[in-house]
C-alpha cells in the first residue's frame, strides 16, 4: 500500500514555471517507478511523464519534451515534475502514480494514484 499526496499547484500566467511535488507514503518508494498525468476540463486524462525507480531513466509525452521535467529524490520519498513555459492549454488537474516500471507507468498501468493538484495558466 503506498498513498500519494500532490501539491504546488497554483495559478500562474503564460510563460511562467512550477514545480510539482508528490510525496509517498506506506510503502519502499525506491520500489516503484513513478509518473505524471493530467486531465483538463472536460478532457480525457494523458500522460505527461514518467520516471524509473533509480531515477536513471525517464520518458515524456511529445508535447512535454523540452518543457518539462521529471526527477525524484528517493531519500526524501518525493518525485518532482519542473514546468517552464507554461501555455493556457497546460492547464489541468496534475495527478502522479506508482507503477511496476517506467514503461508501463507510460502505458497508463500503474498501482497507486494521488488525488491531483490543479494548475491554471492564465493568458
Amino acid at each position: 500500500q503506498v498513498q500519494l499526496a500532490e501539491s504546488g499547484g497554483g495559478l500562474v500566467q503564460a510563460g511562467d514555471s512550477l514545480r510539482l511535488s508528490c510525496a509517498a507514503s506506506g510503502r519502499t518508494f525506491s520500489s516503484y517507478a513513478m509518473g505524471w498525468f493530467r486531465q483538463a476540463p472536460g478532457k480525457e486524462r494523458q500522460f505527461v511523464a514518467a520516471i524509473s525507480w533509480s531515477g536513471g531513466s525517464t520518458y515524456y509525452a511529445d508535447s512535454m519534451k523540452g518543457r518539462f521535467t521529471i526527477s525524484r529524490d528517493n531519500a526524501k520519498n518525493t518525485v518532482y515534475l519542473q514546468m517552464n513555459s507554461l501555455k493556457p492549454e497546460n492547464t489541468a488537474n496534475y495527478y502522479c502514480a506508482a507503477g511496476r516500471s517506467m514503461v508501463l507507468v507510460a502505458g497508463g498501468s500503474m498501482d497507486y494514484w494521488g488525488k491531483g493538484t490543479l494548475v491554471t495558466v492564465s493568458s
